[in-house]
């Protein structure tokens, strides 16, 4: 079994707690889902906010639905000039059998503009 990285993105609409446990749990289900994985096969998971969003901890919402056990950790994006807003992102570290040309990265909504060229 390989380690494998998964990145994804999403744009919250607005700065409240309950939205980003809505969103980041749908961005994590999303990712889990596209990529055949479980709670079980999950290394750690990095957090990123843009640091517009004060409301609440994105890692919050992984404890939510169920990611328990999982060593979770959050950080402050870079304050860029004209970054996209409201922007939570992740990079999880996982065990699979999938070749690193099959890992589906994540970019919800808005944030598919983030990366283009992964997002699917």
């Amino acid at each position: 079994m390989a380690v494998r990285a998964v990145r994804g993105a999403v744009q919250l609409e607005r700065d409240e707690a309950g939205h980003m446990d809505e969103q980041v749990g749908a961005l994590l289900t999303a990712v889990l889902e596209r990529n055949g994985l479980t709670a079980d096969d999950l290394i750690s998971i990095w957090f990123t906010a843009t640091p517009d969003l004060h409301s609440d901890f994105p890692a919050a919402a992984a404890r939510k639905i169920g990611i328990v056990d999982v060593p979770l950790i959050c950080a402050q994006e870079l304050d860029i000039e004209g970054a996209m807003p409201r922007v939570v992102r992740i990079l999880a570290h996982v065990e699979s059998d999938r070749p690193r040309s099959d890992v589906a990265h994540v970019y919800l909504g808005a944030a598919a503009a983030l990366r283009k060229d992964i997002a699917q």
